[in-house]
Formats: structure tokens, C-alpha cells, sequence
């Protein structure tokens, strides 16, 4: 058996990124899902590029705050306590526009735990 408790607050954040991210997922060495906790200031993004998985479903859950999520159909506004999905393929770039007034917490879960982001080259 294994059980892991672990405090958010104590995971240090993972360098060169545009907002605060903390590994769930690697602090509690878990293998097959990403699980990570986001600070977004106003004009911080999630991801480091627009982007789309091959096989990765995306889960974002925001804790507080307004997350905007960027696809080509448009611009979807996430509020606090909603969920906004990304099915493989599915190009995506989240957000706390520049426009914001507070920042964003949010918690990504990703399944299965692979990389396989690519850019997502606008048209």
C-alpha cells in the first residue's frame, strides 16, 4: 500500500514557466496522470505555447478566479468551482488575460501522464 499527504504550499515551483506551477504529480510520484496546481497573475499563461496533446485528455478546475482557455472556436471564460475539458487534438492555450483584476488558481490534471504537446500554429 501507499499513501502520499502532501501540502500544495510546500511543492517549490517548477522553474522557467510562465506562471507558478506545482507538480502534484511528481511530488507524490505518481505515474500515470499529471496533476498540477496553477498561480496565474493577470497576463500569465498556463502553457508554455498554444498547444494540442495526441493523446493526453486535459482537465482544468478552477479554484478561484477566471480562467480564460483560447481554442480556435474561441475564447471560453471558466469560473470558480467549473471545469473545462480538452479531448486529444483539441488545441488549447489558457490564461489570465491582461484584462484581469485577480489572479487565477487552477488545478490540470492530465491523463495519461506523457508528453506529447505540440504546438498549435494559429491560422
Amino acid at each position: 500500500m501507499g499513501y502520499h499527504h502532501i501540502s500544495v504550499d510546500d511543492i517549490e515551483p517548477t522553474p522557467d514557466r510562465p506562471s507558478v506551477q506545482r507538480s502534484i504529480s511528481d511530488a507524490a510520484d505518481l505515474e500515470n496522470v499529471a496533476v498540477n496546481r496553477y498561480e496565474v497573475a493577470p497576463g500569465e499563461d498556463i502553457p508554455l505555447a498554444y498547444h494540442y496533446h495526441d493523446d493526453q485528455e486535459e482537465l482544468f478546475y478552477v479554484l478561484s478566479g477566471t480562467l480564460a482557455v483560447e481554442t480556435p472556436e474561441g475564447t471560453y471564460e471558466v469560473g470558480e468551482d467549473e471545469v473545462f475539458v480538452v479531448e486529444p487534438d483539441s488545441p488549447q492555450r489558457a490564461h489570465n488575460p491582461e484584462s484581469a483584476t485577480d489572479p487565477v488558481r487552477a488545478l490540470a490534471i492530465g491523463a495519461p501522464a506523457v508528453d506529447d504537446a505540440h504546438p498549435y500554429e494559429q491560422e
